[in-house]
């Protein structure tokens, strides 16, 4: 079997592959040369760097077998076309789900407590100590969109800090957690905390009328996908103080060019580094391994 490694993975995903006697490339190639190679092999390893469209399926479905994505999101490949060509699709849910929670509240304690405002300007030799009175997260309440693994995980992490947490999900969440599912807009008027654990749509689940829901004293989180949030709808909230704050992982464009937003005096920025933990890692290389070993020799 060969198998097209074209965004890296963990080392321990490799060795993994080697072992079981697989003929591996390990290469990044862009779309254009997809198109020439990805029909020599039976299965390619992906994340989010390489999209997958019905022009590559249709250029490889002769021999391709699998496409599995190291990580969550599948918003990068046409899932219905490759199934219909008989391609499997995988990923790795739950393999990034505690880092990319821990991230959310790295940005919350960031937002609550003005780190990055205080980092900035001691680096400047300033000591400005009376500008940043912050607030505790015990006692507020965290609006999560979103109960899949990430929201859950993401929960769990609240309650032990003593926060209230609100959910919204558009299906039909069962959790022994200690969470009150609302309505949307329920959720946003009544959150202190907002973050977001969606999938990438056509359309910013946050938008305009959203954010005019959100409190001015709210914050908004967004580790999810870029998109999930109109960037200028949300730079907008924060000029006219509209929201307090929000803490960005994820942009429409990546790398993002929105420069505006990423200096704004009011926000927690980071450069999509959600699952970038070695743990986090090491599980989606092994899962993505021994699920691609699963799907070829069956």
């Amino acid at each position: 079997m060969k198998v097209l490694v074209n965004d890296k993975i963990s080392p321990k995903g490799i060795e993994i592959l080697e072992e079981a006697g697989y003929d591996l490339t390990q290469k990044h190639h862009d779309t254009d040369e997809l198109m020439d190679v990805l029909s020599d092999y039976d299965g390619i390893i992906l994340r989010s760097a390489t999209t997958i469209g019905e022009d590559l399926i249709d250029a490889s479905a002769d021999n391709l077998k699998v496409i599995a994505r190291a990580g969550t999101g599948l918003d990068n490949i046409d899932v219905d076309y490759a199934e219909s060509k008989g391609i499997d699709v995988l990923n790795t849910p739950g393999a990034n789900s505690a880092s990319v929670s821990e991230l959310v509240f790295a940005h919350l304690f960031a937002l609550a407590r003005y780190l990055p405002q205080a980092n900035l300007t001691m680096r400047e030799g300033e000591w400005n100590k009376s500008d940043y009175r912050g607030i505790e997260l015990a006692g507020k309440t965290l609006g999560i969109v979103g109960l899949g693994k990430i929201g859950q995980i993401t929960a769990e992490m609240a309650l032990n800090f003593d926060m209230d947490v609100l959910g919204y999900d558009v299906a039909d969440i069962d959790t022994d957690l200690d969470v009150d599912m609302v309505e949307k807009e329920e959720l946003l008027q009544n959150s202190d905390f907002v973050s977001l654990h969606i999938p990438a749509s056509d359309e910013a689940f946050i938008g305009e009328e959203e954010l005019d829901m959100m409190s001015e004293d709210a914050y908004l989180v967004n580790c999810a996908r870029g998109g999930v949030v109109d960037e200028d709808a949300l730079l907008d909230a924060l000029n006219n103080d509209d929201i307090a704050g929000a803490g960005i992982d994820v942009w429409e464009e990546e790398p993002t060019n929105n420069d505006e937003l990423v200096n704004n005096e009011k926000v927690s920025v980071t450069p999509h580094i959600g699952a970038a933990t070695y743990e986090a890692q090491d599980r989606v290389g092994i899962q993505i391994a021994e699920k691609l070993i699963d799907a070829l020799e069956n």
